[in-house]
C-alpha cells in the first residue's frame, strides 16, 4: 500500500484509520480528512465524487462528515517542479523549431 499523504503539500505523517475529522497536516496545516483525500474524489465526475450516494460536499478541501470517506493511496499529484504547460510548450516548440536550410 503506497503511503498517504497531504494533498496540499505532499507530506507524510497521515494517521491510521479512522482518520480525525479534526487532524491537520503538521506541515501545512490543510485538513486531513477532506473530499481532495478521498480515494472517491476525482474531479471528472458530477459533483466531483465517483460515489453515487454521498451527499454535495462544497469546499473539496475543508473537512466535512461524508460517511463515504476513505484516504486514498494515490501518489501526489501536486509535486513541486512540474510545470505541465512549461513542458507542453518546450516540446511544441523543439517540434516545429525552423530547421537551417542546408538540411531540406
Amino acid at each position: 500500500m503506497a503511503a498517504r499523504v497531504c494533498h496540499n503539500c505532499g507530506a507524510g505523517g497521515v494517521p491510521d484509520d479512522p482518520v480525525p475529522r479534526e487532524s491537520t497536516c503538521e506541515k501545512c496545516g490543510a485538513d486531513l480528512r477532506c473530499c481532495r483525500n478521498c480515494r472517491h474524489y476525482d474531479p471528472r465526475y458530477h459533483n466531483e465524487c465517483r460515489e453515487t450516494e454521498a451527499e454535495l460536499v462544497a469546499d473539496k478541501k475543508r473537512r466535512n462528515f461524508c460517511e463515504f470517506f476513505d484516504y486514498s493511496s494515490e501518489p501526489f499529484a501536486g509535486a513541486p517542479g512540474k510545470d505541465r504547460a512549461a513542458d507542453a510548450r518546450a516540446k511544441l516548440e523543439s517540434l516545429f523549431k525552423k530547421r537551417p536550410a542546408d538540411e531540406t
